[in-house]
């Protein structure tokens, strides 16, 4: 009976990984399912085994346990399909690379044994600098290996505009310097104290201090790319659509709200987030109240013809940023003729790429280093 009550509980459980959460902690769950589904394998597979031979309740547990067990590998058979085609699709955008030794490191998109190897790089040193004292605002600096100077990655938090900091999911900055490049994961003024543009101004100023220290810090100035996840996406691509600041080659953006206007007019599930009530703190006001707000901060609407390359990274099944905001801001690019890439990854939610390894964080991250070495080579 305990045998059967878990695989009845597995098989809730597995209902993740093709529906969307309904409330916010089976979000975080569902995180965990999606990018360690080979834990829930194993297990599953564990339970099946048990139950040969068992004639009790045998059916109870077999058939909830096979659906289970056919859910836990679907993240894995999808993350498959859409390697299967990332190469070629990327490279139909911007081209095959380059030979150097940075380029060699990338390796295939998708690899299952990966998985198993935690969650991501050992984190490397940082050091701590102030780069605005008028609001005593750090940034953490990851200086790469190298007496030469290095493109500048420059990293914006997530945390709805009013919470989060520069050490969120530093795991990606320890694998970027690895590649090659200096790291900046900044920290910026928080809604509701601080609302827009104030977060894009902090970017603008981050941007200045580097440069000043440019030398010191071997940061080639005419590369730098903007990277954000959820709001600090949203920071991301709006700074490199209007800042009028030299040397920003590129911007990346997970899962991040890119039309404001529309986001509002469709909030996310209350029960897992109340958007309208983030977006009202950041912008100052509902729509009605002060709807230029709103379309000052969109993305969407600032993009134009000469705007630089962007990578977009988006899950299907995000219950906090809608899809539909990846997928509109695509459809803009691709009218425009600007240069980008949407990697679609159907099973992810908000959140993905927690772990380097696993279904989503491979392809994103694979997706990323083939990105920045195009666009600062």
């Amino acid at each position: 009976m305990i045998r059967v009550g878990f695989i009845w509980f597995l098989f809730l459980l597995s209902l993740l990984t093709v529906f969307k959460a309904p409330v916010y902690y089976l979000w975080l769950v569902s995180i965990v399912v999606t990018e360690f589904p080979w834990i829930f394998i194993v297990v599953t597979l564990f339970l099946l085994v048990w139950g040969i031979g068992v004639n009790k309740y045998q059916v109870a547990g077999a058939v909830p346990g096979l659906i289970a067990l056919v859910l836990f590998c679907t993240p894995v058979a999808r993350a498959y399909n859409v390697a299967s085609s990332l190469k070629p699709k990327f490279e139909a955008v911007f081209g095959a690379g380059t030979t150097t030794p940075k380029a060699r490191m990338l390796k295939e998109p998708f690899r299952f044994f990966k998985m198993l190897a935690g969650i991501g790089e050992r984190l490397a040193v940082f050091t701590t600098l102030t780069y605005k004292a008028s609001n005593n605002l750090t940034l953490d600096y990851y200086k790469t290996t190298g007496n030469k100077k290095k493109p500048c990655i420059i990293v914006i938090h997530g945390g709805s505009w009013s919470s989060g900091n520069s050490r969120q999911l530093p795991e990606l900055n320890t694998h970027l310097i690895k590649m090659g490049y200096n790291i900046a994961a900044i920290n910026y003024r928080l809604a509701p104290k601080y609302q827009s543009p104030a977060a894009v101004e902090d970017v603008r100023d981050a941007i200045i201090y580097l440069k000043n220290h440019s030398e010191a810090l071997l940061i080639d100035t005419n590369n730098f790319v903007l990277l954000g996840r959820s709001a600090g996406g949203q920071i991301a691509l709006e700074a490199a659509y209007t800042l009028k600041t030299t040397g920003i080659k590129a911007v990346i953006s997970y899962y991040a709200p890119a039309d404001m206007v529309w986001g509002y007019s469709v909030p996310a599930n209350p029960l897992v987030l109340d958007s309208r009530k983030v977006m009202e703190d950041y912008l100052g006001g509902t729509y009605n109240s002060v709807p230029q707000h709103y379309a000052a901060s969109s993305p969407i609407l600032a993009v134009n013809k000469n705007s630089v390359p962007t990578l977009l990274i988006h899950g299907e099944n995000d219950v906090l940023v809608a899809y539909e905001h990846s997928r509109r801001l695509d459809a803009k690019l691709q009218q425009l003729g600007v240069k980008h890439f949407l990697l679609t990854l159907p099973w992810a939610t908000h959140g993905c790429d927690y772990t380097l390894n696993g279904p989503s964080g491979q392809l994103a991250t694979y997706t990323v280093d083939r990105f920045i070495n195009q666009v600062t080579k």
